[in-house]
């Protein structure tokens, strides 16, 4: 009896198992692995009362809600509110703000873990790799707050580490975060220390899946290690930063609105007031709270952000051969 024959009849009852299993209806598969669908009954109920069912509040952006009337007495005003936002004098400074701290934000830091990815996994050394590793992604776990309170002390006109620097040169003291010009690089460079180090674990976990034996055909074809990044690590990473690309730019109307609001001062306002923060302050912060209106702002960025991911996805699969579906 030959090995293929041995091979062929070993492999006969896991095909005909999962055959049998195919055949099998939904109510079947259930009873059979419900402790599977237990636990994912959990999650699902989870999903189903906190993203879900708060959806039907959405409604309130095309009335005059009252908490007196309720979601459904309120009286019907259609577009009134987005055409009331689209109007105003604040839409197009919004608009712009948002936008801009974006992009800002995306096209400085969107490289930088996959430069620390690809420089960390042609390390040699392994112990050096992973300290660099956690001093880099350490920062993830400091909370907004506490990051925000190290710029106020940084930046500090009288007593921050910024002011004393600039004092050895002759200049200062300058109150960097109530100057709109500097609001952004503080807030997208803050943001890329926080954040680099975590955000390479992705990158370096796309690259184990790349064979050893391509480097080692790379090498003794006379390869540098910069070709071998180019030629190698690169294309193994593609997918994965494609994917994280389509999604940052789907959230393009929507910026970190925790730590926007606690950089932000009557200062530097022409700079540092974005959608999220506008949307807050007419629902909660207001002394006549505005929830129609801003539930109407906060659909429109919602609607924009979905129309950009699904042309994102769209270029993503034309030309990067590479999407979300």
């Amino acid at each position: 009896m030959t090995t293929e024959t041995l091979v062929r009849r070993s492999a006969n009852p896991a095909r005909k198992a999962d055959a049998k299993q195919q055949g099998l209806g939904l109510g079947a598969r259930m009873r059979r692995h419900w402790q599977l669908y237990a636990m994912l009954a959990i999650p699902l109920v989870w999903l189903a009362i906190f993203a879900y069912w708060p959806m039907y509040g959405v409604v309130i952006a095309f009335k005059d809600y009252n908490v007196v009337d309720g979601i459904l007495g309120s009286r019907w005003v259609g577009l009134k509110h987005f055409e009331r936002f689209v109007e105003s004098y604040q839409f197009w400074r919004l608009i712009r703000n948002t936008v801009v701290l974006h992009v800002y934000e995306l096209v400085a830091t969107f490289p930088l873990p996959i430069i620390l990815a690809l420089g960390l996994n042609m390390v040699r050394r392994r112990w050096y790799s992973r300290s660099v590793q956690l001093i880099t992604y350490a920062p993830h776990f400091i909370s907004t707050v506490v990051v925000v309170g190290l710029i106020v002390v940084l930046v500090d006109p009288n007593t921050g580490v910024a002011n004393q620097l600039l004092g050895l040169f002759g200049l200062g003291p300058v109150d960097l975060l109530s100057n709109p010009g500097s609001f952004r690089h503080l807030y997208v460079w803050s943001g890329a220390w926080q954040t680099m180090g975590f955000s390479a674990i992705i990158y370096l976990a796309a690259l184990t899946s790349v064979s050893p034996e391509l480097h080692e055909a790379a090498i003794v074809d006379g390869a540098s290690r910069l070709r071998r990044i180019w030629h190698v690590d690169l294309p193994a990473i593609r997918p994965v930063a494609v994917i994280l690309l389509i999604l940052n730019i789907g959230s393009i109307l929507s910026v970190g609105f925790e730590k926007v609001l606690l950089m932000q001062n009557s200062l530097n306002l022409e700079a540092s007031e974005v959608i999220d923060t506008y949307v807050y302050k007419l629902g909660f912060a207001s002394q006549v709270p505005q929830f129609s209106y801003a539930t109407a702002i906060g659909l429109f960025r919602s609607v924009v952000g979905l129309v950009l991911l699904v042309l994102a996805n769209t270029f993503a699969r034309k030309f990067a051969k590479s999407s979300l579906w």
